[in-house]
């Protein structure tokens, strides 16, 4: 068993990670293929990408499968 800071240090490390994975996803699926680097819409790429990132680490509220079998002891 684990104590609780030490699981919930864990499951923010495989959150964030999760969370910054599909951060860079989405962004790399909103840049429309064929244009300038001038021509992407910048702000709606970040912006997208951002709530994506958002949108997973609210997901990982309700579990992680890297962290399965993972509990805290309840200290």
């Amino acid at each position: 068993m684990r104590t609780t800071k030490a699981y919930w240090q864990e499951w923010a490390k495989a959150a964030g990670i999760r969370a910054l994975k599909t951060v860079a996803q989405t962004a790399v699926a909103m840049i429309p293929v064929g244009v300038s680097i001038s021509e992407v819409g910048w702000l709606a790429v970040l912006g997208t990408a951002a709530l994506a990132g958002v949108t997973s680490l609210l997901t990982s509220i309700a579990g992680l499968p890297e962290l399965k079998g993972v509990e805290p002891d309840g200290h």
